[in-house]
């Protein structure tokens, strides 16, 4: 029977690239199990080694090491290659992915229930690990990222092994970044894309199904937001291919009624506003005279009760042998701190889409609008985290003397970047253009929103 090609791809490399990831899976799935090795050795062995000494390197202790390699590298550059590459690192390198996956072909494969796939989870596992991790200090001290890295991993095992077969029921509804992850891939000039021309226009015989283990619907599949490019479906039906497309385009050409507003929540509340209290709180000295005052206010009430350090390292971090302990009023004013920034800032971004949506005249429209402001949280989030990056390097001789012009310039291009996504979202909009460009000035305001809290952190601080 003769059967049905794809259309000539514009970047015929890119599908024969997809075409290897399939026929050489079995080189993933060996990748997967080193990286997997790497992990647990990185995350594990450091927790039951005494804390640096003075005068420690990153070439001779295992601990900074491992801290450099996990907040320093990994996690700020698996965030750039979602813009750059989709979610590669989910369906290639992620050890909790695998194993999760992996522990589920021997589970009890149950059905997911409903509670499992409540759109809030992203949005409630996003914001509670962030406040953990900074209430543990888990950039810090290797207990807490085995408490928190090990802690996630556990979990996605546990789900593994009661729901799905062969599957990642973990990573598609639990993961604390998947959610980050879906927003960031949206932007990448790389997708697994569906013609679904060609998919229906397949002979009627019988196909062998593709696991899925993301549990994404390959038919219907027109967002990288989900997709976990690992290849396994690259040629089926002779309608899935790799295919390049214009870096943004899937938030350009997005419907208001195709926005999912638990995602809206979470770049707005989450990437842009939680995340930036979380790294702003250490550096700020509004933080630190809120403190003094609470403690003079305690102290002068002979309230002694909130200024106890005599706390478990798993609730607040407490390491007296490195002179870092923090009190039950430290852990609350974080907690305060990392909160009304989220609120502040995210209460802001949200006013103005709304204005934004007003000035259209398009009930809605400010959901779609929220997602041309990712670039500023994927740029925003990496900046935060490849500051440790920079201050470890700076611990061993390494000055990065550009550093303020390199973070503005990206800064100015996460801008610009949202803007233009924001431009091209409007560009065929009905509206007369008096109030499409009004619309734009709205979405600038917001947009500032999510730029001056790094500025006042980078430039005034």
């Amino acid at each position: 029977m003769p059967t049905c090609a794809l259309p000539a791809p514009r970047s015929p490399w890119l599908a024969q690239a997809g075409e290897l990831m399939r026929r050489h899976r079995g080189w993933i799935v060996g990748l997967q199990w080193a990286v997997l090795a790497a992990y647990l050795f990185l995350v594990v062995t450091p927790a039951f080694l005494p804390l640096p000494a003075s005068g420690a390197h990153l070439w001779n202790d295992l601990t900074l090491f491992a801290q450099f390699m996990f907040w320093g590298i990994w996690w700020p550059f698996v965030l750039v290659s979602m813009m750059l590459m989709g979610r590669v690192w989910c369906g290639v390198l992620c050890p909790e992915g695998f194993v999760s996956e992996q522990v589920s072909r021997f589970g009890l494969g149950r059905p997911v229930p409903r509670w499992i796939k409540w759109g809030g989870w992203p949005f409630v596992a996003f914001l509670g690990t962030t406040v953990y991790g900074q209430l543990v200090s888990v950039y810090e001290y290797p207990k807490a990222a085995l408490l928190v890295l090990g802690g996630s991993t556990l979990a996605a095992i546990a789900v593994g092994l009661v729901y799905g077969r062969g599957k990642r029921v973990w990573c598609r509804h639990l993961c604390p970044v998947n959610g980050v992850f879906g927003l960031l891939a949206r932007l990448a000039p790389v997708h697994f894309r569906t013609d679904r021309a060609a998919w229906e226009s397949q002979p009627a015989k019988k196909v062998i199904p593709i696991n899925c283990a993301p549990l994404v619907d390959i038919r219907r599949m027109d967002s990288a937001a989900q997709c976990h490019m690992c290849g396994r479906c690259s040629g089926h039906r002779g309608a899935v291919q790799l295919a390049a497309r214009a870096p943004g385009a899937e938030i350009a050409k997005l419907a208001t009624a195709d926005a999912d507003r638990w995602e809206v929540r979470l770049l707005v509340y989450g990437l842009l506003g939680t995340a930036i209290g979380a790294f702003q709180w250490s550096a700020s000295p509004w933080f630190v005279q809120a403190k003094l005052a609470a403690a003079e206010w305690l102290v002068e009430r002979d309230a002694f009760a909130l200024l106890g350090d005599d706390i478990p390292w798993w609730l607040l971090t407490h390491y007296p042998e490195t002179n870092d302990v923090f009190t039950w009023l430290d852990g609350l004013m974080i907690v305060g701190y990392i909160g009304a920034a989220g609120l502040v800032i995210g209460g802001w971004i949200s006013l103005w889409l709304r204005i934004a949506a007003r000035l259209l005249g398009e009930p809605g429209a400010h959901l779609r609008l929220a997602y041309a402001l990712v670039p500023l949280g994927g740029v925003g989030v990496f900046l935060g985290l490849s500051g440790l990056t920079v201050t470890l390097l700076a611990a061993d001789g390494i000055v990065l003397t550009s550093l303020p012009a390199l973070r503005g310039s990206l800064l100015a291009a996460a801008a610009l970047a949202g803007l233009v996504l924001a431009a091209r979202q409007l560009r065929h909009d009905p509206a007369p253009r008096s109030r499409r460009a009004a619309t734009l000035l709205a979405f600038a305001a917001a947009a500032a929103g999510a730029v001056v809290p790094w500025v006042t952190m980078f430039y005034v601080w």
